[in-house]
This record gives structure tokens, sequence and C-alpha cells, in this order.
């Protein structure tokens, strides 16, 4: 397969009634789940004002990567593997008890980055210097592996490592600056001196590991025409991973990230679109879109008290097939984190199963697969058209999105949802349902926006 998630391409002019919602229903071929081995253009709906800058962002498995992936991709289940390990990251931060220290920077990052999907291309340093980074609206300090790196303490990666030395624009933080002070104050040996006078970065993974260097400033390089001067990010001298990636790039919520140090230029506003087919490229985008978009539908944006640099807002019921699912207010209480990173959606245990439970009865003419990676996937050998229900979740402020059907719903023919805990704790909405919406993070205004069908 050519991407660890096969995903289904909408059949938009096949539609049949069930009951008296002719709506409820899409009907896709199953020939739709082959991979599609060749990069194609998308159908890019972006409408931006004239100051926003917008990058290409494509899957990191898929033909449109900058390097072609090899045979050393993880399989579904050894992603969902990963998938948890961040979610039991999130939720050993969201338990933490009230009134415990605070971690200021948010450097945490857990044994989950291998498990994020989607990647830009930019440059770092004078002359730049390109290098293909994952998108984490998760964490906010980005990093890059760089030289010198001894002999097994930088992960192989498939672009050169960045040279510091090679580049007019690098300084190293000093450790007595105010940045490195306030590093300091969190944990994992952040801040304090390494190498004489430079400030130290430290990224802890949920397995013990630790990606460490030194926390610098360069010039980042987005498109040819837009550049960010003194970026802070992490230079990383130690880091270890299987995969082929040369570096993070933060969009969380806090003060590190590319959202924040560019705030004075692009207003605290970005926005990405996640192809829902791995063959084809969405878009990345810093700046404000155009006013009064009335594609757009708009929800308020919480905080995580224990983990600011997430983005939270707050799910207030979903549908299956058109009908509403019974479901109490109470078990949204916990809110919902929107994770570019997560690849499944996580739900509290009464509405996971409400919502298991009414796409199973939609899709009853399918066998249920034992032992799939999800607990709900279908055997659809032999078939060649399936009937996939709508799914629609709905926000704070009555904001509703239609999930895309089926890329929206399904991967590798398994429901994109799993159990996140109890009633009234943490949800997180992944990555499969985000997909060919454009996901506006308004943080000036504190407003999270969703507009259909921006990139199919």
């Amino acid at each position: 397969m050519a991407s660890i998630l096969v995903f289904i391409v909408l059949c938009s002019c096949c539609s049949i009634a069930h009951g008296s919602d002719e709506q409820s229903f899409i009907v896709v071929p199953t020939s739709s789940f082959e991979p599609e081995s060749a990069c194609s253009r998308a159908s890019v709906n972006q409408e931006r004002s004239n100051g926003a800058v917008s990058m290409p962002l494509v899957h990191r498995y898929g033909p449109c990567a900058p390097w072609q992936p090899t045979d050393d991709k993880p399989s579904l289940t050894e992603t969902l593997h990963r998938n948890r390990a961040r979610w039991s990251y999130i939720m050993s931060m969201n338990n933490t008890r009230h009134g415990e220290k605070a971690v200021l920077m948010p450097t945490h990052l857990g044994n989950y980055v291998d498990s994020l999907e989607y990647i830009v291309t930019v440059g770092y340093g004078t002359p730049a210097v390109e290098q293909v980074v994952l998108l984490d609206t998760g964490s906010s300090l980005s990093w890059v592996q760089c030289k010198p790196c001894n002999p097994g303490a930088c992960s192989p990666q498939k672009d050169p490592l960045f040279d510091p030395s090679r580049s007019s624009t690098y300084k190293p933080v000093p450790c007595n600056s105010d940045v490195c002070r306030r590093l300091a104050a969190g944990s994992l040996g952040s801040g304090g001196c390494v190498n004489g006078n430079q400030c130290k970065f430290a990224i802890l993974y949920a397995d013990g590991s630790i990606t460490g260097g030194v926390l610098s400033s360069e010039k980042l390089t987005l498109t040819s025409t837009r550049t960010v001067n003194n970026f802070l990010f992490g230079c990383g001298h130690d880091s270890r991973s299987s995969e082929k990636y040369d570096g993070l790039l933060g969009f969380g919520h806090s003060s590190l990230s590319l959202v924040s140090q560019t705030a004075h230029t692009e207003g605290r506003v970005f926005s990405y679109c996640l192809p829902g087919v791995n063959s084809r490229s969405g878009f990345l985008t810093l700046g404000v879109p155009m006013n009064h978009d009335p594609a757009f539908v708009f929800t308020p944006m919480g905080t995580n008290p224990f983990e600011a640099s997430r983005y939270v807002v707050s799910l207030t019921g979903n549908s299956v097939g058109g009908r509403p699912l019974d479901i109490k207010p109470s078990a949204f209480a916990g809110g919902m984190i929107i994770d570019s990173g997560r690849v499944v959606t996580g739900l509290p245990s009464t509405a996971y199963n409400a919502l298991k439970s009414a796409v199973r009865q939609a899709m009853a003419a399918y066998p249920l697969l034992p032992n799939g990676p999800l607990e709900t996937c279908y055997n659809l050998t032999g078939y060649r058209s399936v009937a996939v229900p709508k799914v629609s979740l709905v926000f704070g402020g009555g904001a509703t999105i239609n999930l895309d059907v089926p890329n929206g719903i399904l991967v590798e023919g398994c429901l994109a949802f799993e159990m996140s805990g109890p009633d009234a704790s943490v949800a997180v909405l992944g990555n499969v349902n985000q997909r060919n919406f454009e996901v506006l993070f308004d943080v000036e205004h504190a407003r999270v926006g969703f507009r259909a069908n921006a990139c199919k």
C-alpha cells in the first residue's frame, strides 16, 4: 500500500435512499480502496487574503511526498499503537492534580512523533536549506536535526542534517536569556547551559528517550517571498527515531510556536486542509482568510489548563445517517482537543458506544472483520460498492460538520473512532475526521472554523 491509511475516493454522483432521508448514505465503489501510485493535483478551494502565506501540505507516505516511501512504512496497527502512546501522554498531563507546578514552555511531545502524518517543506538558514518537517498542532517547539551529531546520536533522514556553521543567520540562544529561564522553569532538563553559554532544550518521549540540543535562532523560509527572521527552534544534536523526517513544525497554543512567533505579521491565525487521498496535496496557511466567508462554521476555542499548547473545543453531540444520537451533555464535559498528529478520533465511552452501534446498524449488510486493528472493521471482499452512512459532529455554538464520506469516516475499512476514556474525559479530534476540511485556528478571536471540500 502507498499509505498507512487507505482512503476511499468519494463517488459524488452516487447516493441512495434509506428510509425517508435520501441524504443519509453515500455509495462508494470498493475499487476506490486501491492505493494510488502517482501524485495528482488536488482540487484545492483556497480563499485567502492578499497578505496570507500558503504552503503545500502532503501525506508523509504518499507519492506527493518529497521522498518516495519505502517498505518500512508502519502498519495501521503500529500507527494506532503510537497514537495510543500519544493519547496516554495527553491523558497523563490532563490528570495532573490541580495546583501542581505547570510547565511554562511546552517541550513535551511524548512517544508519538512518528505518528504524525502530514509534512511541509521549509527552509532553514542563509542560504536556505530545505527541511521536510511534520505538522503538529499539539506542540509548540519546532526542531530539526543538526550537525554535529555523534555516530548513532541522530536518526537517519532523507535530507542532509542542517549544518548551522554554514548559515550566516544562525545564533544559539544564550542560557541567561529570558526564554531560556522560562524553559528552565519547566522540566526535562530544558533551560540551563550547555556548550558553555548556550541554552539547552530537551524533549521527553513516553518511552524515556530524549531529543535534545541547543535552543537557537535562525531565518526560516516559508515560501520564496515569505521568511521569518530570528525564528526560535531546537537545533537537535541527539535525536533518535526510526522515522526519516528532518524535524517538526510546532503550531501549538504557546509562545514558542510558529503561530505566536509570527503574530506581528500574520495575526495569530493559521489553517490547514489535510487531503483525504494520499496522492493529492492540501495546504497550510498562515494569515487571515477572506473576511466573512460564509462557508466556514465557527465554534469557540478554549484551552486545557494542564496542556496549554493544545487547542480545545466543546463537542456537544453527533449523528449517524442524519439521526442525532441520544447522548447526555455531561458525557462531553471534558472538551475535545483538535490534534493534527493523531489518526483516529477518541470519544468518551457513552458517545463512542452510541456512534459505534449506530454505524454497525447502518452497515449491517457487511460482515465485520474479526480481530481488526480497530473495534469496527469490515471485510468488503467481493463487494463492488459500499453504502456508508453520513456522520456529523456538533460543536459549541451549534457549529455542525458533516464528515467527508467516506475518507473522513473509514480508514482501511475500519471506523476511525475509538474510546478515549470514561464520560467527561477529554476527547480528541483525529486527522481522519478533519480530512478535506479547511480547519481554521483564529487564536486572536478564540475560535475554530471548519470549511468543507477545501482540498478534495
